[in-house]
C-alpha cells in the first residue's frame, strides 16, 4: 500500500495548491497495476484510466503493455475485461497503444474485435502501425477493413459534436491589452509544463484577485469566455492558452491535467495566439468588444456571426478562417490535419475519391501580380512558385527551434503526438533561458531533455551555449521557412512563423505545419546612414515613421497597427550582415508581425554560410548530438555555397502598405520608451531621464555591440548606475571577448557579467531591482518584464553604454560628442563578426567560469 498512502499524501500537498495531482510516472504505474492485480478498486481502476499521460510517456508504455496482456487474454484480471482493456487503450490518442489494438483485430473474441474495431476508429495518431491496417484489409481480414472504411469516412470527425447554433458564455473582460506575460508571467516560465500549477498564475500581475472573480462568475452556470480589446501580444506562448483553457475550457477524457475548447474574444488577437487558440480547439473570435463586460451573458450565434446581450445584438464578426468550425470540432487545427490526412490515405487504399466530410479552405483569387519574397520562399516550401495573402498552405519546416521554458511543454505535445523522431529536417533544442540560474526543474530538464530531443535526432545546445536565435540563425539555409516556440524566432536570412509549443512539436514531428498566408508590409530603406546612427535606431525608426504616417498608434483603445499579422518585408539594406540584419528582423516580433524577410546580396549571405558550416562543424568535432542531422545541415550548406543563389521579389508585388523611410532623415538615436515597444521617441525628447539600471544583452546583441560598449566605456572609471549588466548572447562571443582583453575592460568599470543567454531580457530568474528605471538593450519593456514596476527603455549598446557612464540619459550633443568619437577609426575592427572559417583549426571552447548574481560561481559546461 506504500504507493497509494503516498499517493494521497500527494494528492493533498495539491489539493492545498488548488490543482490536481501530477500524472502518474511510470514507476508509480507499474506500482498500481500491481494492486489491480491484487484487488482491484474503483479508485485504483479510475487512476489507470485518467491519470496516466497518453501516447509515447513513459508510463503510457507501462500501461499500454499492462492492457495488452489483457486485450490478448495473457493474463485475467477480475475488474479488467479484455473488452474494457482494448476500450482503455482506445484512450491513450496513440502510440505505444496503437498497435495492441490491431493486434486485438486478429482476436478469436468477437467482443475484443468489436472493442478494437471501434478504438481504433477514433485513434488518429497511428502513423506506420498504417500500413499494418492495411495489410490485413487485403489480407481478408473484415475487422481491418471495417477500420479503413471508418477512417475513410472521417468518423472520427463526424461522431465528435460540431460547434452549436448558439453558444452563451459569461464575459471576462481584462479592458486594454493583455500581453502573454499577462496570462503567462516569465517569473513562473519553471512550472508551465504543470498546466494546472502554472494556470494559477493567471493576470496575477494585472489584476486584483483574478482567479476569485473568474470562480464567482462560474457560479452563473455558463461557460467563461475570455474577452479584452487586445489579446495575447508578445511571446509565442502555448503556457498562456494551456491557462485559458484550463480555467476555460473542458476535461480531455483519459488525458490529465490538461483541457481544451474555450472562447477567447477580442477587438483584436495576436496572430501566434490565435493561432494557439486553433491548434488547442479553442475558438478564438476577432469582433468589437466595447460594449461587453464583465458578467455579462453572452450569446454567441458562430454561423450568423452575431454576439447578443439581453436580446440586443452588440457586435457581429465573421468566422475567420472559414475552417476554424471544423477545427473546433475536431478538438484542435493539429488533430484536424492528421485526421484529414489519415481519411485521405485510407480513402486511397479503398479506390475512393476525396472526401467531402470537411470544409475547403477558403483562397483568394490569383491577381497576376508578382510574388513578394516572402510568398515566394513560402510558395517554394509549398510546391508552389508563390502564395497568395489569404491562401491556406502547409509549408515544409525546414528549421524549428525550441528553448527551455517552453521545452518541457514541448516534449509534452511530442509525447502526445506519439512520436519517436522528428520529420523536419533539423529541430533544436536550447537552455538559454534557466542557464544562468537554474532552479531545481530547471537542473532536472538540463539533465533529461537533450537525450529526449537527440533520440528523436534532434540537435541539442548545452546550459550556457547561449541565446537560441544567435544560434539557430547560424542553422538556417536561405530561401527556407521555419518556425519556433519563441517569438523571436525570426530569421535574418530565409523566414520563420513563430509558434505555440504544441505547433513547433508538430512541425518537428510531421516537418510541415498549417498556415494561412498572411498579407505583407514593405519597409523601404532609402538615402544614408547618418553619424552617430545604429542599426537600433533603425529599428526604432521603424514605429517611429509608422506612427508619424499613420499606420501605427500607441494608445489600446482603437489601436492601430499595419504590421499586426502581416509580414514585414525589408528592403534598401542589401549590404548588411546576416547578424545585422536579424537586429531589423529580430524586432518584427515587437511590431506583431507575423513574419520578415530581410532583402539581401549574395555576399553578406555567403560570408555567413561559410562561417556556419565551420561552426557546425565544430560541433559534431565536439560530441553535440544529433551528429547525423548536424552533418547533413552542414552537406546542404555545402551545396547552395556551390551555387549561391537567392529569391528575389517580383516588380510589381503587391503589398497592403508601403513605408518608405529616409535614413538621411534618421539624425539622432530613437529608443522604445516605457512600457511599450511602440512607444518610440527621439532621444531629445526623453533626454536626461534618470537611471538605476542598464542592462547590455539579448538576441539583438551581437560581438560588435560588446566591443562598442567596451570602447565607449575604455578609461572611464565604474559606471555610474546601481548596476550595468554585460552578457553576451553565445559562449563563442564571451570567449572572443575575452581573448581580445573586453572582459578586463568590464571588470574595471565593475560591470556584472553573467553565463551567456537570455538573462534580465525574459525576468524569469534574474530581474531588476523592484520600481527601477533601466535601460536595455533587450526585445520588450512591457509592464513588469524585467522586474516588477521596473520603466524600460529599449536602444542601442552604444547607447546603454553611455547611460552606464553617465546614469542617465544623455542629451544630443552628449551623445555626439562622445559615442563617435570613441569608435572613430576602429570601425573596421569592432564591428567585425565571428567567421570561424577564418579561425585556424577553429574549436568550440568549453565556456568559462563565470559570477552570477547571486555571487555564486557557474562552473564552465
Amino acid at each position: 500500500m506504500a504507493f497509494l498512502e503516498e499517493y494521497k499524501a500527494h494528492v493533498a500537498e495539491r489539493e492545498a495548491l488548488g490543482v490536481p495531482a501530477l500524472a502518474l510516472s511510470a514507476k508509480q504505474t507499474a506500482d498500481l497495476i500491481e494492486l489491480i492485480k491484487a484487488n482491484c478498486t474503483d479508485e485504483l481502476l479510475d487512476l489507470l484510466t485518467n491519470r496516466v499521460a497518453p501516447g509515447v510517456d513513459d508510463a503510457a508504455q507501462v500501461k499500454a503493455a499492462f492492457l495488452n496482456e489483457i486485450a490478448a487474454e495473457n493474463i485475467k484480471v477480475d475488474a479488467i475485461s479484455p473488452v474494457r482493456a482494448v476500450e482503455m487503450l482506445g484512450m491513450m490518442l496513440g502510440g505505444f497503444n496503437v498497435l495492441p489494438m490491431v493486434h486485438a483485430l486478429a482476436s478469436s473474441n468477437t467482443e475484443v474485435v468489436n472493442a478494437a474495431v471501434e478504438a481504433l476508429s477514433k485513434t488518429l495518431l497511428v502513423y506506420d502501425a498504417f500500413n499494418d491496417v492495411e495489410k490485413l484489409h487485403k489480407e481478408g481480414n473484415a475487422a481491418a477493413t471495417k477500420v479503413l472504411t471508418s477512417w475513410a469516412n472521417a468518423e472520427w470527425f463526424t461522431a465528435k459534436p460540431a460547434i452549436a447554433e448558439e453558444i452563451t458564455v459569461t464575459v471576462y473582460k481584462v479592458p486594454g491589452e493583455t500581453n502573454t506575460d499577462d496570462l503567462s508571467p516569465a517569473s513562473e516560465a519553471f512550472t508551465r509544463s504543470d498546466i494546472p500549477l502554472h494556470a494559477n498564475s493567471l493576470l496575477q500581475s494585472r489584476m486584483e484577485k483574478p482567479l476569485e472573480t473568474l470562480a464567482e462568475l462560474k457560479k452563473k452556470g455558463h461557460p467563461v469566455a475570455y474577452v479584452g480589446d487586445v489579446v495575447g501580444t508578445g511571446s509565442s506562448r502555448k503556457s498562456g492558452v494551456n491557462s485559458v483553457q484550463w480555467h476555460m475550457g473542458v476535461d480531455i477524457p483519459g488525458v490529465p491535467n490538461k483541457r481544451t475548447g474555450g472562447v477567447v474574444l477580442g477587438n483584436t488577437i495576436a496572430p501566434i495566439f490565435f493561432a494557439t487558440c486553433e491548434d488547442s480547439g479553442a475558438l478564438p473570435i476577432e469582433l468589437d468588444v466595447s460594449k461587453m463586460e464583465t458578467g455579462d451573458v453572452l450569446t454567441l450565434l458562430p454561423y450568423k456571426g452575431e454576439a447578443i446581450i439581453n436580446g440586443k445584438v452588440v457586435a457581429t464578426f465573421k468566422l475567420n478562417p472559414n475552417t476554424i468550425t471544423d477545427e473546433v470540432q475536431a478538438g484542435g487545427r493539429v488533430p484536424l490535419i492528421v485526421g484529414r490526412g489519415l481519411t485521405s490515405k485510407a480513402r486511397g487504399v479503398l479506390g475512393l475519391g476525396a472526401s467531402e466530410a470537411f470544409l475547403t479552405a477558403e483562397q483568394p483569387a490569383d491577381t497576376g501580380k508578382g510574388y513578394t519574397l516572402a510568398q515566394k520562399m513560402v510558395g517554394k516550401a509549398s510546391g508552389l512558385a508563390g502564395v497568395r495573402p489569404g491562401m491556406y498552405c502547409e509549408p515544409e519546416m525546414n528549421t524549428v527551434g525550441s528553448q527551455d521554458t517552453t521545452g518541457p511543454m514541448t516534449r509534452d505535445e511530442i509525447k502526445e503526438l506519439a512520436a519517436l523522431g522528428f520529420n523536419a529536417d533539423l529541430v533544436l533544442q536550447t537552455f538559454c533561458h534557466t542557464a544562468a540560474y537554474p532552479k531545481p526543474s530547471d537542473a532536472d530538464m538540463h539533465a533529461n531533455l537533450p537525450a529526449f530531443i537527440s533520440n528523436r535526432s534532434g540537435i541539442a545546445l548545452r546550459p550556457g551555449d547561449g541565446i537560441i536565435h544567435s544560434w539557430l540563425n547560424r542553422m538556417v539555409l536561405p530561401d527556407t521557412v521555419g518556425t519556433g516556440a519563441d517569438s523571436h524566432t525570426r530569421f535574418p536570412i530565409g523566414i520563420s512563423f513563430p509558434a505555440g509549443s504544441g505547433a513547433v512539436a508538430f512541425a518537428g514531428v510531421t516537418g510541415s505545419m498549417p498556415l494561412s498566408m498572411p498579407e505583407s508590409v514593405l519597409v523601404r530603406f532609402s538615402g544614408e546612414m547618418q553619424p552617430g546612427i545604429t542599426l537600433r535606431d533603425l529599428v526604432n525608426a521603424i514605429p517611429y515613421v509608422a506612427i508619424q504616417q499613420g499606420h501605427l498608434t500607441v494608445p489600446k483603445e482603437g489601436k492601430i497597427n499595419v504590421f499586426a499579422g502581416r509580414i514585414l518585408e525589408i528592403e534598401g539594406l542589401p549590404n548588411l550582415k546576416a547578424e545585422q540584419a536579424f537586429e531589423l528582423s529580430d524586432a518584427s516580433a515587437e511590431r506583431s508581425a507575423a513574419a520578415c524577410t530581410v532583402l539581401l546580396d549574395n555576399a553578406p549571405v555567403i560570408e555567413y554560410l561559410k562561417s556556419n558550416v565551420a561552426l557546425l562543424e565544430a560541433m559534431v568535432a565536439d560530441g553535440y548530438e544529433d551528429a547525423t542531422t548536424i552533418n547533413r545541415r552542414i552537406g546542404k550548406m555545402k551545396d547552395w555555397l556551390a551555387n549561391p543563389t537567392l529569391m528575389q521579389p517580383d516588380a510589381d508585388a503587391e503589398y497592403a502598405a508601403v513605408i518608405d523611410i529616409d535614413l538621411n532623415t534618421i539624425t539622432e538615436p530613437i529608443l522604445a520608451c516605457p512600457n511599450d515597444p511602440d512607444n518610440v521617441k527621439l532621444l531629445s525628447e526623453v533626454a536626461g531621464t534618470h537611471l538605476d539600471e542598464v542592462f547590455l544583452g539579448s538576441c539583438m546583441t551581437n560581438v560588435g555591440h560588446y566591443r562598442a560598449a567596451g570602447e565607449i566605456m575604455r578609461g572611464e572609471g565604474k559606471h555610474n548606475v546601481e548596476k550595468f549588466w554585460i552578457v553576451p548572447p553565445t559562449k563563442m562571443d564571451e570567449q572572443q571577448l575575452i581573448n581580445e582583453g573586453y572582459y578586463d575592460v568590464y571588470n574595471a568599470i565593475e560591470a556584472t557579467t553573467e553565463v551567456p543567454g537570455c538573462s534580465l531580457c525574459m525576468g524569469n530568474q534574474a530581474s531588476a531591482r523592484e520600481n527601477s528605471t533601466v535601460f536595455s538593450t533587450s526585445t520588450r519593456n512591457f509592464n513588469n518584464r524585467l522586474g516588477k514596476g521596473t520603466q524600460v527603455f529599449l536602444g542601442s549598446a552604444e547607447l546603454a553604454a553611455l547611460c552606464a557612464k553617465l546614469g542617465k540619459i544623455p542629451t544630443v550633443e552628449e551623445y555626439m560628442d562622445f559615442v563617435p568619437a570613441k569608435i572613430a577609426g576602429k570601425e573596421d575592427k569592432i564591428y567585425k563578426y565571428l567567421n570561424f572559417n577564418e579561425i585556424n583549426n577553429y574549436a568550440l571552447e568549453p565556456r568559462t567560469t563565470a559570477e552570477n548574481k547571486y555571487g555564486v560561481t557557474v562552473k564552465p559546461v
